[in-house]
Order: structure tokens, then sequence, then C-alpha cells
């Protein structure tokens, strides 16, 4: 059986975050952090119910004006491409790394020329041999 979770509207006032429960009119509650704010709202929530904290959970939703929400979801946006362009830089050093070793020269030359560790080259050449 699944345990019910109870979504949380935390809003700032002041220097206090207030913390209401849409689905359990009567629940609220305030907080200084948004790390306090699942403790307090918890303790509210069980006793407007009438039940053990323990048997449900809160998921604390901040919110926030619209300019810094779409600015957070275009610094995700940018993080993920940035992931998607280092891993294409990983492989594309790999296939590198390989074919200057394949054309006979060392590992600390392969540093040398490729600008990274002798440790780093000798990695990229064992995760090349992995992943063939």
């Amino acid at each position: 059986m699944s345990q019910q979770v109870y979504e949380v509207r935390a809003e700032r006032d002041g220097g206090w975050w207030v913390l209401t429960v849409p689905e359990v009119p009567g629940a609220f509650s305030q907080a200084r952090r948004l790390d306090q704010a699942p403790e307090m709202i918890t303790d509210a929530i069980a006793l407007v119910l009438g039940v053990p904290e323990t048997s449900f959970s809160v998921t604390v939703i901040p919110v926030v004006d619209e300019d810094v929400r779409r600015e957070l979801a275009e610094a995700d946006r940018l993080h993920a491409q940035a992931r998607e362009i280092e891993e294409a830089a990983a492989g594309t050093r790999r296939r590198a790394v390989a074919a200057l070793r394949q054309q006979g020269l060392t590992v600390r030359d392969i540093a040398k020329v490729t600008g990274v560790s002798f440790q780093r080259v000798a990695q990229l050449l064992a995760d090349r041999i992995r992943t063939n």
C-alpha cells in the first residue's frame, strides 16, 4: 500500500515561509527556512487529520516569482545541454587518444599531445577497451 503524499505550498512572506496544504483545509504552518518546512507542516497535517505523522509524507513546493522560475528552467536546460556536449567531447577525446595509441605513441606522449595527464590517458584507453 502506498503512503499518502501531500503537496505543500511554501510562499515567502517577510522573513517566513507560509506553508499551506490545499488538500487539507486548516493545515497551515510557517518556517524560517525551507529545510524546516516538512517537519513543521507534518505536525500541522497530523493534528488536523488526527493521524500519526508517520502515516503520510509531504512534498514542499516553493512558490517563486515567474521570472525566477523561467531563469531556473533555462539554467536546467543549459546544464543538460552542457552535459551532452561534455559527453560528446569525452567520446571524441577517447577516439583521438586511441588513434594516437594505434599510431604507436606512448601514454606520456599522448598526454603531451592532448594536454591531459598521463594518468588520464591511461584511463581513457582503459575506458575505450571496456566500451568496445
